[in-house]
Protein backbone atom coordinates (compact mmCIF):
# COMPACT_ATOMS: atom_id res chain seq x y z
CA UNK A 1 0.00 0.00 0.00
CA UNK A 2 2.70 2.71 -1.40
CA UNK A 3 1.11 5.94 -1.93
CA UNK A 4 4.45 7.82 -1.78
CA UNK A 5 6.95 6.41 -4.07
CA UNK A 6 5.66 8.39 -7.34
CA UNK A 7 4.42 11.21 -5.72
CA UNK A 8 6.35 14.70 -6.28
CA UNK A 9 7.85 16.38 -3.55
CA UNK A 10 7.52 20.05 -3.23
CA UNK A 11 8.08 23.25 -1.45
CA UNK A 12 4.70 22.91 0.42
CA UNK A 13 6.14 20.08 2.18
CA UNK A 14 7.75 20.92 5.24
CA UNK A 15 11.51 20.40 5.84
CA UNK A 16 11.94 18.39 2.77
CA UNK A 17 15.73 19.48 1.69
CA UNK A 18 15.62 21.43 -1.43
CA UNK A 19 17.28 19.40 -3.65
CA UNK A 20 14.15 17.32 -3.41
CA UNK A 21 11.51 19.51 -5.07
CA UNK A 22 10.44 18.52 -8.03
CA UNK A 23 11.52 14.77 -7.42
CA UNK A 24 9.37 11.78 -6.85
CA UNK A 25 9.84 10.48 -3.33
CA UNK A 26 11.39 7.21 -4.91
CA UNK A 27 13.86 9.05 -6.74
CA UNK A 28 15.18 11.09 -3.88
CA UNK A 29 15.08 8.05 -1.47
CA UNK A 30 17.72 6.19 -3.80
CA UNK A 31 20.00 9.32 -3.46
CA UNK A 32 20.75 8.03 0.13
CA UNK A 33 19.33 10.86 1.79
CA UNK A 34 20.28 11.65 5.12
CA UNK A 35 18.94 13.85 8.00
CA UNK A 36 21.15 16.21 8.02
CA UNK A 37 19.65 17.82 4.68
CA UNK A 38 16.39 18.63 6.32
CA UNK A 39 14.86 22.06 7.35
CA UNK A 40 13.46 22.41 10.65
CA UNK A 41 11.60 21.90 12.49
CA UNK A 42 10.96 18.24 11.92
CA UNK A 43 9.20 15.24 13.33
CA UNK A 44 11.43 11.98 12.64
CA UNK A 45 10.64 8.39 12.83
CA UNK A 46 12.56 5.62 13.97
CA UNK A 47 11.97 2.61 11.74
CA UNK A 48 13.45 0.12 14.02
CA UNK A 49 11.37 1.53 16.49
CA UNK A 50 8.61 1.08 14.62
CA UNK A 51 9.94 -2.59 13.21
CA UNK A 52 10.09 -3.53 17.28
CA UNK A 53 6.91 -2.17 18.20
CA UNK A 54 4.74 -4.13 15.42
CA UNK A 55 6.56 -6.95 16.00
CA UNK A 56 5.41 -7.18 19.62
CA UNK A 57 2.18 -6.20 19.72
CA UNK A 58 1.47 -9.01 17.13
CA UNK A 59 3.59 -11.63 19.49
CA UNK A 60 1.10 -10.39 22.05
CA UNK A 61 -1.78 -10.69 20.51
CA UNK A 62 -1.19 -14.59 19.23
CA UNK A 63 -0.35 -15.06 21.87
CA UNK A 64 -3.74 -14.10 23.76
CA UNK A 65 -5.84 -15.54 20.80
CA UNK A 66 -6.80 -12.19 20.11
CA UNK A 67 -7.18 -9.80 16.76
CA UNK A 68 -6.51 -6.37 15.96
CA UNK A 69 -7.95 -3.56 13.78
CA UNK A 70 -5.53 -0.88 14.63
CA UNK A 71 -6.90 2.59 14.57
CA UNK A 72 -5.89 4.07 11.25
CA UNK A 73 -6.59 7.93 12.34
CA UNK A 74 -3.30 7.63 14.53
CA UNK A 75 -1.13 8.10 12.15
CA UNK A 76 -3.06 8.77 8.77
CA UNK A 77 -0.38 6.82 7.17
CA UNK A 78 -1.26 4.05 4.57
CA UNK A 79 2.54 2.69 4.53
CA UNK A 80 2.38 2.56 8.36
CA UNK A 81 -1.31 0.92 8.15
CA UNK A 82 0.27 -1.73 5.91
CA UNK A 83 3.19 -2.58 8.06
CA UNK A 84 0.44 -3.49 10.88
CA UNK A 85 -1.55 -5.79 8.18
CA UNK A 86 1.15 -7.03 7.13
CA UNK A 87 2.16 -8.62 10.96
CA UNK A 88 -1.32 -10.17 10.89
CA UNK A 89 -4.04 -7.07 11.34
CA UNK A 90 -7.91 -7.87 10.39
CA UNK A 91 -7.88 -4.38 9.22
CA UNK A 92 -7.74 -0.85 10.24
CA UNK A 93 -10.38 0.97 11.96
CA UNK A 94 -11.20 4.83 11.01
CA UNK A 95 -13.14 7.15 12.91
CA UNK A 96 -15.24 8.98 10.46
CA UNK A 97 -16.84 7.78 6.91
CA UNK A 98 -14.61 10.35 5.71
CA UNK A 99 -11.93 8.72 6.82
CA UNK A 100 -13.51 4.79 5.43
CA UNK A 101 -14.04 6.71 1.82
CA UNK A 102 -11.02 7.82 1.55
CA UNK A 103 -9.37 4.57 3.37
CA UNK A 104 -10.76 2.45 0.58
CA UNK A 105 -9.51 4.87 -2.32
CA UNK A 106 -6.10 4.13 -0.79
CA UNK A 107 -6.69 0.34 -1.01
CA UNK A 108 -8.65 -1.00 2.19
CA UNK A 109 -10.58 -4.38 1.74
CA UNK A 110 -11.45 -4.67 5.90
CA UNK A 111 -12.53 -1.58 8.06
CA UNK A 112 -14.13 -0.89 10.89
CA UNK A 113 -16.13 2.09 11.53
CA UNK A 114 -15.59 3.18 15.57
CA UNK A 115 -18.55 5.41 14.52
CA UNK A 116 -22.03 5.36 14.25
CA UNK A 117 -23.04 6.00 10.08
CA UNK A 118 -26.22 7.73 9.79
CA UNK A 119 -25.63 10.88 6.96
CA UNK A 120 -27.77 10.31 4.04
CA UNK A 121 -24.92 11.13 1.37
CA UNK A 122 -22.07 8.68 3.43
CA UNK A 123 -24.75 6.22 2.99
CA UNK A 124 -25.31 5.81 -0.44
CA UNK A 125 -21.85 5.89 -0.94
CA UNK A 126 -21.87 2.68 1.21
CA UNK A 127 -24.02 0.95 -0.22
CA UNK A 128 -22.18 0.98 -3.74
CA UNK A 129 -19.17 -0.02 -2.29
CA UNK A 130 -20.91 -2.84 -0.46
CA UNK A 131 -21.44 -4.79 -4.25
CA UNK A 132 -17.72 -5.90 -3.71
CA UNK A 133 -18.06 -8.63 -1.62
CA UNK A 134 -14.56 -8.65 -0.97
CA UNK A 135 -15.00 -5.51 1.27
CA UNK A 136 -15.50 -6.17 5.07
CA UNK A 137 -17.26 -3.45 6.58
CA UNK A 138 -18.70 -3.06 10.48
CA UNK A 139 -19.94 -0.24 12.04
CA UNK A 140 -21.69 1.09 15.16
CA UNK A 141 -25.06 2.08 17.08
CA UNK A 142 -25.84 3.36 19.86
CA UNK A 143 -29.68 4.05 19.77
CA UNK A 144 -32.55 3.45 18.01
CA UNK A 145 -32.36 7.07 16.63
CA UNK A 146 -29.11 5.72 14.76
CA UNK A 147 -30.89 3.00 13.45
CA UNK A 148 -33.67 4.61 12.71
CA UNK A 149 -31.42 6.94 10.05
CA UNK A 150 -29.33 4.60 8.73
CA UNK A 151 -32.37 2.08 7.81
CA UNK A 152 -33.71 5.32 6.03
CA UNK A 153 -30.40 6.26 4.33
CA UNK A 154 -30.00 2.93 2.75
CA UNK A 155 -33.83 1.88 2.08
CA UNK A 156 -33.74 5.25 -0.05
CA UNK A 157 -30.38 3.82 -2.44
CA UNK A 158 -31.17 -0.01 -1.91
CA UNK A 159 -28.27 -2.25 -0.26
CA UNK A 160 -27.09 -4.95 -1.97
CA UNK A 161 -26.00 -6.83 1.42
CA UNK A 162 -27.33 -5.43 4.73
CA UNK A 163 -24.73 -3.30 6.79
CA UNK A 164 -22.87 -5.09 9.48
CA UNK A 165 -23.60 -3.16 12.71
CA UNK A 166 -22.28 -3.81 16.25
CA UNK A 167 -24.22 -2.41 19.26
CA UNK A 168 -22.11 -0.22 21.29
CA UNK A 169 -22.33 -0.03 24.74
CA UNK A 170 -21.57 3.44 26.82
CA UNK A 171 -21.24 4.12 30.23
CA UNK A 172 -22.30 6.75 32.02
CA UNK A 173 -19.61 9.77 32.03
CA UNK A 174 -18.21 7.87 28.98
CA UNK A 175 -18.27 9.23 25.63
CA UNK A 176 -20.65 7.74 23.01
CA UNK A 177 -22.73 4.27 23.58
CA UNK A 178 -25.55 3.13 25.41
CA UNK A 179 -25.69 3.90 29.09
CA UNK A 180 -27.40 0.55 29.92
CA UNK A 181 -27.25 -2.77 28.60
CA UNK A 182 -31.13 -3.12 28.51
CA UNK A 183 -31.25 -0.22 26.34
CA UNK A 184 -28.16 -1.81 24.20
CA UNK A 185 -30.89 -5.32 24.29
CA UNK A 186 -33.28 -2.59 22.83
CA UNK A 187 -30.97 -1.76 20.17
CA UNK A 188 -29.94 -4.90 19.03
CA UNK A 189 -33.52 -6.24 18.72
CA UNK A 190 -33.81 -3.87 16.13
CA UNK A 191 -30.63 -4.16 14.29
CA UNK A 192 -31.45 -8.29 13.94
CA UNK A 193 -34.95 -7.41 12.90
CA UNK A 194 -33.46 -5.00 9.52
CA UNK A 195 -33.89 -5.88 6.43
CA UNK A 196 -30.58 -3.25 6.00
CA UNK A 197 -28.93 -4.06 8.86
CA UNK A 198 -27.45 -6.50 10.59
CA UNK A 199 -26.38 -7.49 13.93
CA UNK A 200 -22.60 -7.97 13.80
CA UNK A 201 -21.80 -7.86 17.44
CA UNK A 202 -21.04 -5.63 20.59
CA UNK A 203 -18.44 -2.61 20.46
CA UNK A 204 -17.39 0.21 22.92
CA UNK A 205 -14.79 2.43 24.26
CA UNK A 206 -13.01 1.59 27.56
CA UNK A 207 -10.34 4.72 27.01
CA UNK A 208 -12.81 7.20 28.11
CA UNK A 209 -13.44 5.98 31.72
CA UNK A 210 -9.84 6.57 33.01
CA UNK A 211 -7.29 8.84 32.27
CA UNK A 212 -4.24 6.80 34.46
CA UNK A 213 -3.95 3.70 36.20
CA UNK A 214 -4.77 4.42 39.64
CA UNK A 215 -7.14 2.10 41.28
CA UNK A 216 -10.38 3.67 40.55
CA UNK A 217 -9.64 3.93 37.31
CA UNK A 218 -8.47 0.11 36.42
CA UNK A 219 -11.78 -0.78 38.59
CA UNK A 220 -13.91 1.65 36.31
CA UNK A 221 -11.99 -0.42 32.88
CA UNK A 222 -12.89 -3.52 34.14
CA UNK A 223 -16.08 -2.79 35.31
CA UNK A 224 -17.38 -1.75 32.09
CA UNK A 225 -15.59 -4.43 29.93
CA UNK A 226 -17.40 -7.06 32.25
CA UNK A 227 -20.66 -5.49 31.25
CA UNK A 228 -20.24 -5.67 27.72
CA UNK A 229 -19.44 -9.15 28.15
CA UNK A 230 -22.56 -9.53 29.40
CA UNK A 231 -24.22 -7.46 26.89
CA UNK A 232 -22.92 -10.61 24.50
CA UNK A 233 -24.18 -13.05 26.00
CA UNK A 234 -27.69 -11.29 26.64
CA UNK A 235 -28.22 -10.71 23.12
CA UNK A 236 -26.17 -14.22 21.86
CA UNK A 237 -30.09 -15.60 20.53
CA UNK A 238 -30.20 -12.43 18.23
CA UNK A 239 -27.08 -13.42 16.26
CA UNK A 240 -27.49 -15.32 12.90
CA UNK A 241 -24.60 -17.36 11.27
CA UNK A 242 -22.17 -15.28 10.56
CA UNK A 243 -19.17 -13.28 11.83
CA UNK A 244 -19.56 -11.57 15.06
CA UNK A 245 -17.20 -9.20 16.45
CA UNK A 246 -16.69 -8.48 20.28
CA UNK A 247 -14.18 -5.46 19.89
CA UNK A 248 -12.35 -2.85 22.71
CA UNK A 249 -9.44 -1.78 23.50
CA UNK A 250 -8.04 1.37 22.93
CA UNK A 251 -3.82 1.76 23.64
CA UNK A 252 -3.82 2.43 27.36
CA UNK A 253 -5.47 -0.97 28.85
CA UNK A 254 -5.56 -3.87 26.46
CA UNK A 255 -4.41 -6.02 28.31
CA UNK A 256 -7.19 -5.50 30.66
CA UNK A 257 -9.25 -6.13 27.89
CA UNK A 258 -7.34 -9.53 27.16
CA UNK A 259 -7.96 -10.37 30.72
CA UNK A 260 -11.22 -9.74 30.96
CA UNK A 261 -12.21 -11.64 27.78
CA UNK A 262 -10.24 -14.76 28.60
CA UNK A 263 -13.19 -15.38 30.87
CA UNK A 264 -15.45 -15.47 27.77
CA UNK A 265 -16.44 -18.85 25.98
CA UNK A 266 -15.23 -18.42 22.57
CA UNK A 267 -16.65 -19.91 19.24
CA UNK A 268 -15.14 -20.12 16.10
CA UNK A 269 -17.97 -17.10 14.16
CA UNK A 270 -16.91 -14.63 16.84
CA UNK A 271 -13.40 -12.60 16.56
CA UNK A 272 -12.32 -10.72 20.08
CA UNK A 273 -10.76 -7.41 18.56
CA UNK A 274 -8.33 -4.94 19.52
CA UNK A 275 -7.91 -1.36 17.98
CA UNK A 276 -5.16 -0.32 19.55
CA UNK A 277 -3.70 2.15 17.01
CA UNK A 278 -0.93 4.27 19.01
CA UNK A 279 1.43 1.61 19.32
CA UNK A 280 3.16 1.99 16.24
CA UNK A 281 5.13 4.83 17.23
CA UNK A 282 4.23 4.67 21.14
CA UNK A 283 5.19 8.27 22.81
CA UNK A 284 7.80 9.73 25.23
CA UNK A 285 5.24 10.78 27.58
CA UNK A 286 1.08 10.51 28.14
CA UNK A 287 1.42 6.60 26.23
CA UNK A 288 4.82 6.52 28.40
CA UNK A 289 2.97 6.22 31.19
CA UNK A 290 0.03 4.96 30.76
CA UNK A 291 0.56 2.04 28.76
CA UNK A 292 1.10 -1.72 30.07
CA UNK A 293 3.98 -1.81 27.53
CA UNK A 294 6.13 0.73 29.05
CA UNK A 295 6.02 2.43 33.01
CA UNK A 296 2.50 1.34 33.55
CA UNK A 297 2.71 -1.90 33.20
CA UNK A 298 4.92 -5.00 34.89
CA UNK A 299 8.72 -4.14 34.53
CA UNK A 300 9.70 -7.80 33.00
CA UNK A 301 6.88 -7.63 30.00
CA UNK A 302 6.97 -6.66 26.91
CA UNK A 303 7.83 -2.95 25.83
CA UNK A 304 7.35 -0.81 23.13
CA UNK A 305 9.95 1.78 22.30
CA UNK A 306 9.34 5.48 21.29
CA UNK A 307 9.33 5.94 17.85
CA UNK A 308 8.80 9.99 17.21
CA UNK A 309 10.95 12.82 17.83
CA UNK A 310 10.60 16.10 17.30
CA UNK A 311 13.28 18.00 16.04
CA UNK A 312 13.70 22.31 16.21
CA UNK A 313 16.64 24.54 15.81
CA UNK A 314 17.59 27.40 18.83
CA UNK A 315 16.56 30.48 16.76
CA UNK A 316 17.04 32.86 20.03
CA UNK A 317 18.92 33.38 23.11
CA UNK A 318 17.22 36.58 24.36
CA UNK A 319 18.05 36.01 28.29
CA UNK A 320 20.01 33.87 30.47
CA UNK A 321 18.57 30.16 30.84
CA UNK A 322 16.19 30.61 27.66
CA UNK A 323 16.52 29.46 24.31
CA UNK A 324 13.52 29.82 21.68
CA UNK A 325 13.35 26.76 19.17
CA UNK A 326 11.92 27.25 15.52
CA UNK A 327 9.25 24.95 16.67
CA UNK A 328 5.67 25.54 18.25
CA UNK A 329 2.36 24.43 18.12
CA UNK A 330 1.88 24.27 14.56
CA UNK A 331 4.81 21.44 14.86
CA UNK A 332 4.78 19.28 17.44
CA UNK A 333 1.88 18.15 19.85
CA UNK A 334 0.56 19.66 22.86
CA UNK A 335 -2.71 18.09 24.14
CA UNK A 336 -1.58 15.36 26.07
CA UNK A 337 1.44 17.02 27.42
CA UNK A 338 4.83 19.33 26.07
CA UNK A 339 7.37 17.68 24.49
CA UNK A 340 10.12 17.10 26.50
CA UNK A 341 13.80 18.26 25.83
CA UNK A 342 15.53 15.36 25.46
CA UNK A 343 19.00 15.56 23.57
CA UNK A 344 20.95 18.56 22.01
CA UNK A 345 23.76 18.77 19.09
CA UNK A 346 25.83 21.25 17.11
CA UNK A 347 23.61 20.51 14.02
CA UNK A 348 21.49 17.59 12.35
CA UNK A 349 24.25 15.51 11.80
CA UNK A 350 25.15 15.03 15.04
CA UNK A 351 26.71 13.80 17.51
CA UNK A 352 23.47 14.08 20.03
CA UNK A 353 24.08 14.85 23.85
CA UNK A 354 21.92 14.45 26.36
CA UNK A 355 20.56 17.51 27.77
CA UNK A 356 19.40 18.67 30.97
CA UNK A 357 16.30 21.20 30.15
CA UNK A 358 12.31 21.87 30.59
CA UNK A 359 10.16 23.31 28.29
CA UNK A 360 8.03 25.65 29.91
CA UNK A 361 5.55 26.95 27.24
CA UNK A 362 5.05 26.73 23.26
CA UNK A 363 3.49 29.14 21.15
CA UNK A 364 2.38 28.46 17.46
CA UNK A 365 5.91 28.89 15.80
CA UNK A 366 8.25 29.35 18.97
CA UNK A 367 8.68 26.74 21.96
CA UNK A 368 10.41 27.95 25.40
CA UNK A 369 13.06 26.33 26.29
CA UNK A 370 15.35 26.36 29.64
CA UNK A 371 18.61 24.15 29.64
CA UNK A 372 20.75 24.11 32.57
CA UNK A 373 23.85 25.29 30.37
CA UNK A 374 23.34 27.65 27.25
CA UNK A 375 22.57 26.59 24.04
CA UNK A 376 24.34 27.76 21.03
CA UNK A 377 21.75 29.70 18.39
CA UNK A 378 22.01 27.32 15.50
CA UNK A 379 22.02 24.39 17.58
CA UNK A 380 19.42 22.14 17.43
CA UNK A 381 17.20 20.19 19.93
CA UNK A 382 15.60 16.28 19.77
CA UNK A 383 12.39 16.29 21.75
CA UNK A 384 10.54 13.32 22.79
CA UNK A 385 6.68 14.06 21.92
CA UNK A 386 3.22 13.19 23.27
CA UNK A 387 0.38 11.71 22.02
CA UNK A 388 1.05 10.32 18.53
CA UNK A 389 -2.34 11.21 17.19
CA UNK A 390 -1.89 14.69 17.40
CA UNK A 391 1.52 14.57 16.00
CA UNK A 392 0.97 13.16 12.54
CA UNK A 393 -2.05 15.51 11.82
CA UNK A 394 0.50 18.38 11.63
CA UNK A 395 2.45 16.49 8.96
CA UNK A 396 1.95 15.95 5.34
CA UNK A 397 5.30 14.47 4.44
CA UNK A 398 7.79 12.74 7.50
CA UNK A 399 10.94 11.31 7.03
CA UNK A 400 11.64 7.47 8.53
CA UNK A 401 15.81 7.33 9.83
CA UNK A 402 17.18 3.63 10.41
CA UNK A 403 17.64 4.83 13.92
CA UNK A 404 17.21 8.04 15.71
CA UNK A 405 20.93 8.46 16.09
CA UNK A 406 22.03 7.38 12.42
CA UNK A 407 20.27 10.05 10.74
CA UNK A 408 19.98 7.79 7.41
CA UNK A 409 16.62 8.47 5.71
CA UNK A 410 15.08 5.10 4.67
CA UNK A 411 11.53 6.30 3.99
CA UNK A 412 9.12 9.13 3.76
CA UNK A 413 5.50 8.79 5.15
CA UNK A 414 2.79 10.52 3.41
CA UNK A 415 -0.63 11.50 6.23
CA UNK A 416 -3.96 11.94 3.83
CA UNK A 417 -6.42 13.35 6.55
Amino acid sequence: MSHMADELLTARDKGIPERAIGMTASAFLETKPRLDEFWTPLIVLDDAAMRANVATMAEWCAANDLEIMPHGKTTMAPELWQRQLDAGALGITLATMGQVRTGRDLGLDSIMLANSAVDARSLAWLAGELADPAFRFVCWADSLATVDAMEQGLRAVGVPRPVDVCVELGAEGGRTGARSIAEAVQIAERLAASDVLRLAGVAGYEGSLAHDRSAPGLDAVRAYLEAQLELHRTIAPLYDDGEIYVTAGGSAYFEIVADVWSNVERDERTRFVLRSGAYIVHDDGFYRGISPFDEGGAPDGPRFVNAMHGIARVVSRPEDGLALVDAGKRDLPYDEGLPIPRAAADDLAGPWHPLDATLSAMNDQHSYVRPAEPLDVGSVVRFGLSHPCTAFDKWRVLPVVDSVDSGVVVGLIRTWF
